[in-house]
């Protein structure tokens, strides 16, 4: 920011100065980059693990008009790792709860919040006019349409991810550098991405990759230091190091010009012969059989006898099992269990809310198994404490 635009910026008012004092007295930063932070407007895809040390430190920075989108409310299990929100809010919308704090943290900072999900249909209008976008979100589809829309707008954005012990970082679209696309060209299959509900995540890393998603924010808007452009961060919070791995864009590559269906383009890009091509060619069905838990207890009063199967792993099994259940057998090493399993016997899988649940009948429906006797338990533990017993936690 020179000239005419430095002159533009809004003065910094006596209790804003106190404010930011530390950042007046960096000669990097003073007066005019502060001034810069308070014209800024940044956009947050999400108030969840990666959103909130990325929103606090956004709003404890001075950015001037900070906008969240998130449609999700709080649960419980999120409070482990998602510092925006506290206990009493469970239950509560994630980004009014957000709003709310960052208000607390900083009352000079316009904060616009949207309880509804980033789409095809809304993405261009919500996202027009942000300097940022940062990436709070969980899932391959959400990261495509941040990325075609920032490339059509001309928006930078800061992408991280994060699962288990491990975390990346990385920006796109900045100063016609590389973008999502010419690090990721293809989307996996969907069912080869584990969620953290399913994988787990240590509770402080999305700590760690929140505030360096933070951190390339402000030297964006700053115009400062050597940012994560085409240089994809790796933390590994076991070994304690960082990798840098460098990427460039790809030669020839055509220019987005048009927002796409991304859920239909990620399912698409499924495996032959994989879950979703399954379902697809199924006409959305699948061969195996879908039952809700009311409707599954309702059945075993009238007689039916199926064998129930939890297929999550050992730690989810301590923190709530299914009455009834006879067996647990991780969905990954369920076809090392088919000599054990009955061939005779209706079997119903259960997980967490439904996926590995799935992919483990349609695996043994696939080595042999009469698929009439494979059931998956729709929802899950979600959908049977939302049915049966509220008392069954969700996590």
């Amino acid at each position: 920011m020179t000239g005419d635009d430095e002159r533009s910026a809004p003065a910094l008012s006596q209790d804003e100065k106190a404010r930011y004092a530390r950042h007046l007295t960096l000669p990097q930063v003073g007066d005019s980059g502060q001034r810069r932070l308070k014209d800024a407007s940044v956009f947050c895809v999400g108030a969840g693990g990666l959103g909130s040390p990325a929103l606090l430190y956004l709003a404890a920075a001075g950015i001037g008009k900070i906008t969240i989108i998130d449609d999700d409310t709080i649960e419980r299990s999120n409070l482990q790792r998602q510092i925006l929100h506290a206990d009493a809010s469970v239950g509560e919308s994630k980004a009014a709860s957000a709003a709310s704090r960052l208000a607390e943290l900083n009352p000079e900072v316009e904060v616009i919040t949207h309880g509804e999900r980033l789409t095809s249909a809304n993405a261009l209008e919500l996202l027009r006019g942000h300097d940022v976008v940062i990436d709070g979100t969980d899932n391959i589809p959400t990261r495509y349409l941040i990325n075609d829309a920032c490339e059509i707008l001309g928006i930078p954005w800061v992408y991280g991810s994060i699962f288990r012990f491990e975390g990346q970082v990385t920006v796109f679209n900045h100063d016609g550098g590389p973008t999502y696309r010419d690090l990721f060209p293809n989307p996996p299959p969907p069912e080869v991405i584990p969620s953290c509900e399913e994988g787990g995540v240590l509770g402080i890393l999305p700590g760690v990759i929140g505030s360096i998603q933070a951190t390339e924010a402000l030297k964006i808007i700053l115009g400062l230091g050597d940012l994560l452009s085409g240089r994809l961060l790796v933390y590994d919070a076991l070994e304690m190091s960082f990798r840098d791995l460098t990427f460039a864009a790809t030669t020839g590559r055509e220019p987005v010009t048009e927002l796409i269906d991304y859920e239909g383009f990620c399912a698409g890009a499924a495996a032959e012969g994989s879950l979703a091509a399954l379902g697809n060619s199924a006409g959305g069905a699948f061969p195996f059989g879908e039952i809700g838990p009311a409707d599954y207890l309702k059945r075993r009063e009238q007689g039916w006898n199926p064998i129930l199967l939890d297929v999550r792993n050992d730690i989810e099994a301590d923190i709530v099992t299914l009455p009834e259940t006879e067996g647990l057998i991780p969905h990954e090493e369920i076809l090392l269990a088919t000599a054990s399993l009955p061939r005779d016997r209706d079997i119903v899988f259960y997980c967490r809310t439904g996926g590995r649940s799935a992919a483990a009948a349609w695996a043994l429906g696939q080595s042999g198994f009469e698929w009439k006797r494979l059931w998956n338990l729709a929802g899950g533990i979600h959908a049977w404490s939302d049915e049966v017993d509220p008392a069954v936690p969700k996590y």
